[in-house]
């Protein structure tokens, strides 16, 4: 069950430590160029556990990292817009025909004609909902905490930098195999991130 756990959370991203609070090794890279190859190349060496940090998207690093399609966030919508419905139908449902009946020229007391605006409205509104929600649950956010901001190179990912973060989590993780692979790859910096702030080049 914690293999099952752990596998789960890296998929959204979030890595855990080792025994030894080595969270992972943080590799820089010239350019994106360079950084889309490194992936590619860790992914085929049979690395899982890795994730690629940059200031701008990088066109093809899904591919290089092989990951799939994103379609759990259509699940979420979707049954957010049929919850919306549902809840529509039933509050025009009990307002006009339980809670509060009025008797107007002997019509019914609900028509699913006149309730067709409302139904929409909270159809789109709770869909809404569930595209934010599924966004941010298959994201892992929010994530306020992660060990890669010891590193005070890992703040130019914003700015002017490439990061490939290969997870200690990972079944072939080794420091000196993992660094040794990503120095062959052409990374021009490698730090041995860790869980109790440190940072270590």
């Amino acid at each position: 069950m914690p293999t099952l756990t752990q596998d789960l959370k890296a998929r959204l991203g979030i890595f855990e430590s080792d025994a030894d609070q080595v969270y992972g090794l943080l590799a820089e890279y010239s350019d994106p160029g360079a950084l889309l190859h490194a992936a590619e190349a860790v992914r085929e060496d049979g690395y899982r556990h890795f994730d690629t940090h940059s200031p701008f998207p990088i066109h093809g690093m899904d591919e290089a990292m092989g990951l799939g399609n994103a379609v759990g966030v259509g699940f979420f919508t979707f049954g957010g817009g049929l919850t919306g419905l549902a809840v529509a139908y039933l509050l025009q449902w009990w307002t006009a025909a339980v809670d509060y009946p009025i008797n107007i020229s002997g019509k019914p007391f609900f028509a699913v004609e006149p309730s067709v605006p409302i139904m929409f409205e909270l159809t789109v509104l709770f869909a809404a909902f569930g595209a934010v929600a599924g966004m941010l649950a298959l994201n892992g956010l929010p994530r306020p905490y992660n060990p890669l901001f010891y590193s005070d190179r890992f703040k130019g990912a914003t700015d002017d930098r490439f990061f490939l973060h290969v997870a200690a989590s990972d079944d072939q993780f080794d420091v000196e195999d993992t660094a040794a692979l990503l120095h062959r790859l052409g990374a021009h910096h490698i730090e041995v991130v860790k869980d109790d702030g440190t940072a270590d080049a």
